[in-house]
């Protein structure tokens, strides 16, 4: 059984710096495909940043440049480095794990696992 806990989020102010982590029990797949999803109230959920084992990264346009994905080795927690963060950018990041699927990196479809979420707010 998959389990996905995420933590790292809280209240900032614009410009600060957040990191997230999402930490798997029971998903430690050599060759893994994992992304942090976000939804802002009012709004459909959005994929940020995704990565897999080949150590490629995928961002949506409206986080890169500030935001980074990574996760060192099958075994390691998954982290979500945010810098220079915005209002737009308050919501509830969740993480999420493939097993089994086509991956297409920031589509929610690709991911059978998802954490509950932790709430990133942003003042301005």
């Amino acid at each position: 059984q998959v389990q996905l806990v995420e933590s790292g989020g809280g209240s900032v102010q614009s410009g600060g710096s957040l990191r997230l982590s999402c930490v798997a029990s029971g998903y430690t797949y050599s060759k893994y495909s994992m992304a942090w999803f976000r939804q802002a109230p009012g709004k459909e959920r959005e994929g940020v940043a995704a990565i897999n084992s080949d150590g490629r990264t995928t961002y949506a346009a409206s986080v890169k440049g500030r935001f980074s994905i990574s996760k060192d080795g099958a075994e390691s927690p998954l982290y979500l480095q945010m810098n220079n963060l915005i209002p737009e950018d308050t919501a509830i990041y969740s993480c999420a794990a493939a097993v089994g699927r086509e991956w297409r990196p920031l589509e929610e479809s690709s991911y059978n696992y998802w954490g509950q979420g932790t709430q990133v707010t942003v003042s301005s």
